[in-house]
């Protein structure tokens, strides 16, 4: 297929729904509850609500939502010390759009700009660089947050400002990584993940090699999953022909973009600027060993943590905010208390209502709506 109506076609749509149904009723559990799969990726729940395909699968199937949303598991601590760091008369802090809106203790950093800090959104670190090369009275922090998917280009921009002489410019560092993230959802307690969607856009970057001890530790499929329609009804199918047969192994749907041994020219870059971390605090999930990268020590000049002397705290969520359990997969977003009341897209109380990848955002946004393809 060429074109991205193809990738949408009701037609085909149907066709695998019907084959998807055939497979979900002979497959047998040994519990009474439905088949769960795991999509980890934001951009994978987002197509979901958005096309209405939850509303359409087998009932006897069931989406959870996993932690693959950057924005939606950033810590409280996290939001507190970029408001810390942006409190200083002599930054310039820059940042994503989604970024601005995450809650922290006391304020966001959209807030903090309502009073006259200088935050500005960006679309790449490049152009914060360009902000720093701009303006060189001022420090010129970026907050850089993202799977794999998003290292890339951060690391290219620290190389970039070093090699340029760039002294200005520093990075706040909260990228994170996407198998030890797995790896904490698969021991987590109670456990009941049949399957997975794994991330398009991470895989772009590691390739499916990195997935393989999912089959053969844990003994479940993954599938690497695309983000159109048939993309993940393909690989919704492609978990189930394996569940029922008895498979576990790791595949790839997203062929058109993603090779098993991933993109050396994106992996190359990782590697010189960062370091796996000790471990990394998760909204919702607490700390995960080596979760989370940090600046090298080759590159010590560029961090931010160093420069603003940042001490690790842990700030826990407000009561009422079950972002926790709805990364856990333990609660649906509807099911939260403060869903669609005290918590909404316009005034988001958990980091899942912000991003338009979160699993609130998107259920409140879509949650309702009849599907592109049940419309034809």
């Amino acid at each position: 297929m060429k074109y991205v109506d193809e990738f949408r076609d009701p037609k085909q749509a149907k066709k695998i729904l019907k084959e998807i149904e055939i497979l979900c009723l002979e497959i047998e559990l040994s519990e009474d509850r439905p088949i769960q799969i795991m999509e980890v990726c934001g951009g994978h729940t987002h197509s979901i609500f958005r096309y209405g395909l939850n509303q359409l699968l087998p009932k006897k199937l069931d989406f959870v939502h996993g932690p693959g949303c950057p924005v939606c598991v950033l810590p409280r601590s996290v939001v507190d010390n970029c408001i810390s760091i942006a409190n200083n008369k002599d930054v310039i802090f820059t940042t994503f759009g989604d970024a601005m809106r995450v809650p922290g203790s006391k304020q966001s950093l959209l807030d903090l700009k309502a009073e006259g800090a200088d935050i500005r959104m960006v679309y790449s670190p490049l152009d914060a660089l360009t902000i720093a090369k701009n303006n060189p009275e001022k420090r010129v922090v970026f907050f850089g947050l993202g799977f794999e998917t998003t290292m890339p280009s951060t690391a290219l921009s620290i190389m970039q400002a070093k090699k340029i002489e760039v002294n200005n410019f520093y990075l706040f560092c909260n990228h994170i990584t996407i198998i030890p993230t797995i790896k904490a959802v698969l021991d987590s307690p109670g456990m009941r993940i049949d399957g997975f969607l794994g991330p398009g856009h991470v895989s772009l970057i590691i390739g499916t090699k990195p997935y393989d001890f999912i089959a053969d530790e844990y003994h479940k499929p993954l599938v690497a999953a695309g983000f159109e329609p048939l993309d993940i009804l393909q690989s919704v199918w492609m978990i189930l022909k394996q569940l029922k047969n008895g498979e576990a192994k790791i595949e790839n749907q997203y062929k058109r973009l993603v090779l098993d041994d991933g993109n050396a020219s994106a992996l190359d870059p990782i590697s010189e600027v960062f370091e796996l971390r000790d471990f990394f605090e998760w909204r919702g999930l607490g700390s995960i060993n080596h979760s989370g990268v940090k600046i090298n020590n080759k590159y010590r000049d560029f961090d931010a943590e160093v420069e603003f002397k940042l001490k690790e705290v842990t700030v826990t969520d407000p009561d009422v905010c079950q972002c926790g359990e709805v990364l856990k997969g333990i609660l649906k977003p509807w099911e939260c208390k403060v869903f669609g009341k005290e918590c909404t897209p316009e005034i988001p109380l958990g980091a899942l209502m912000v991003s338009t990848e979160g699993a609130c955002s998107a259920h409140y946004s879509y949650g309702q709506n009849i599907d592109l393809i049940n419309k034809k």
